[in-house]
């Protein structure tokens, strides 16, 4: 999908690279900035072609020509579907995704994935999209999630992420209720010895860090919130578990089927960042589904 965009240049930025600006303003890669030298229209100083070296002017209008061309999700079926999108501009689109539902293709998910219904769904359009996640959510998470339209844009999340503006909130709930009440698990987490999916606290894994506060307090399960510092594999799961208050219906690290869910009761609910390419603040917020609405109703 191509983006263009137009910026100006500000006091602060007089004197600056053109390439500094792509770097530090856009998180482009080098790899992104040689693909746009090559373009006739890739980079324009007041509608004249320049070179990456061009010193920049207070005032100067900076013209970038994104993603002409790239092929990158050709791979993927289209397919006809619903989706629930939240926000879209010409930078990034939320979606809301139902548990159940893959974001990438996998076994025996070939063509039902969320990557597919974005790639149909454009393609209906008429636009190409490249599929790019910000973030993971598993097959039985349900909620926020979002998608970066070009490299740059995917670019600027990476660097919201590294430097805590991309902030992610869900909510689960746990068997029994955690004490103390809110806290922080610091614990690293690697992949369990003989399998490929199951992942455990050990001290030879990565760092992962899950700040957790519970909001309902129950005998039997309890409503948590969670802030992701990290984002391990199954980190939330695996951090709840070892803490003794695994997620309800979790068959992987509790009791599938536990209180009458029989997936992981994990909900994407809330997003914060900064829009890719304006840095203007967003956030982003979805209801719980109504399986887990039931039981918190029933605490």
């Amino acid at each position: 999908m191509e983006r263009k965009i137009r910026c100006e240049i500000t006091k602060q930025e007089e004197g600056m690279l053109v390439k500094d600006i792509l770097r530090r303003r856009f998180s482009l890669s080098a790899r992104q900035i040689s693909r746009m030298k090559f373009r006739s229209d890739g980079i324009l100083v007041d509608g004249a072609r320049v070179t990456v070296r061009h010193v920049l002017a207070a005032g100067e209008v900076l013209e970038l020509s994104l993603e002409a061309g790239e092929k990158g999700s050709d791979h993927l079926i289209p397919v006809e579907g619903p989706l629930d999108i939240r926000y879209e501009d010409q930078d990034m689109v939320v979606l809301s995704k139902p548990a159940g539902l893959v974001v990438h293709p996998s076994h025996g998910h070939y063509s039902d994935s969320l990557a597919n219904l974005l790639v149909g769904h454009y393609a209906a359009r008429g636009e190409h999209l490249v599929v790019r996640p910000v973030g993971r959510l598993d097959k039985d998470t349900s909620g926020l999630i979002i998608i970066a339209k070009h490299a740059a844009a995917a670019a600027s999340f990476d660097r919201q992420r590294r430097e805590g503006t991309l902030e992610r909130v869900y909510l689960a709930l746990v068997e029994g209720c955690p004490e103390p009440r809110r806290g922080t698990v610091d614990e690293p987490i690697g992949r369990d010895e003989g399998s490929i999916i199951l992942r455990r606290v050990r001290p030879d894994g990565d760092r992962a860090v899950t700040d957790y506060e519970v909001l309902a307090p129950g005998r039997e399960y309890s409503v948590v919130r969670l802030r992701l510092h990290t984002g391990r594999t199954h980190q939330i799961r695996v951090h709840m578990a070892w803490l003794g208050h695994p997620l309800l219906g979790d068959s992987l690290y509790g009791t599938e089927g536990s209180q009458g869910m029989y997936r992981a009761a994990l909900h994407s609910a809330q997003i914060s960042c900064r829009q890719p390419v304006t840095g203007e603040p967003r956030c982003f917020r979805a209801e719980l589904p109504a399986d887990m609405e039931k039981l918190i109703r029933q605490i």
